[in-house]
């Protein structure tokens, strides 16, 4: 059956272990365009091999990097993973199905996490709706350097199936990100004029487990999602408190 044209676009660097898996879960794709930043790795080279159009771009915050590689594909109906995401084939089927005459312009689905060896089904880590599909002439990244978004002009469709995510990260570099992520969200606020309220240091922190961890019943993900979700909370807690030094260094 025809289907619209889609876009594969995905951002890089250093994804030489990931970038396959990722291309590969999208054989229906009519192009893959990926945006690397300078990867030192087999990156660029893998990436070419499974036939992608790789394009240089120096990096220019999460939010940015990620709509300037929407930019690049030739088609309007776009499809933006990251290189440690990939399809389900469930999820696969589902978006071949919804191109072949889509009634929305924009389409997210569930991610389904793996972290320290479990895929997280419950508390922060499921469903985690995702928006990855849409057309470009009405959606677009967010410019925000962390915690991007994709702003969508109406409604937005849910697909069938997970988006699959796995960093194979270690838990030191899991907790380095995480507290890289907290410099910049604290950034963020500081520079919106966001004033810290100390009283949230605790409230946050706590309002965040007891959501996710008892309502959401993250405590059916075992250790795994106890560790993920106490990582969370720490992350609002230092997001506060980096927000606070900041107007305290003043």
């Amino acid at each position: 059956m025809k289907k619209e044209p889609l876009s594969l676009v995905i951002i890089t660097l250093n994804e030489a272990s990931r970038i396959r898996r990722c291309i590969e879960s999208v054989p229906f794709a009519d192009e893959v365009v990926v945006v690397d930043s300078g990867s030192t790795d087999r990156t660029v080279e893998i990436a070419e091999q499974t036939g992608a159009r790789v394009i240089y771009q120096t990096w220019l915050g999460y939010g940015r990097q990620k709509q300037y590689a929407v930019e690049q594909a030739n088609n309007d109906w776009v499809l933006s993973l990251d290189a440690d995401e990939w399809l389900s084939s469930e999820l696969a089927q589902s978006i071949e199905n919804t191109l072949v005459a889509p009634e929305l312009q924009a389409y997210q689905s569930p991610r389904c996490n793996r972290f320290m060896g479990r895929w997280l089904k419950h508390g922060e880590g499921y469903p985690d709706r995702s928006l990855r599909l849409f057309h470009r002439q009405y959606a677009r990244w967010s410019s925000d350097a962390v915690h991007e978004k994709v702003d969508v002009e109406g409604a937005m469709g849910v697909l069938s199936g997970d988006l699959l995510h796995e960093s194979q990260e270690t838990l030191q570099q899991y907790l380095d990100k995480q507290n890289r992520y907290t410099t910049l969200q604290a950034e963020q606020l500081y520079q919106s004029g966001k004033r810290p309220a100390p009283f949230k240091l605790l409230l946050s922190p706590l309002v965040r487990f007891i959501k996710f961890y008892l309502f959401r019943r993250g405590f059916l993900d075992g250790v795994p999602g106890l560790i993920h979700i106490l990582i969370g909370c720490q992350n609002s807690f230092m997001k506060q408190a980096k927000l606070l030094e900041k107007y305290v260094n003043e």
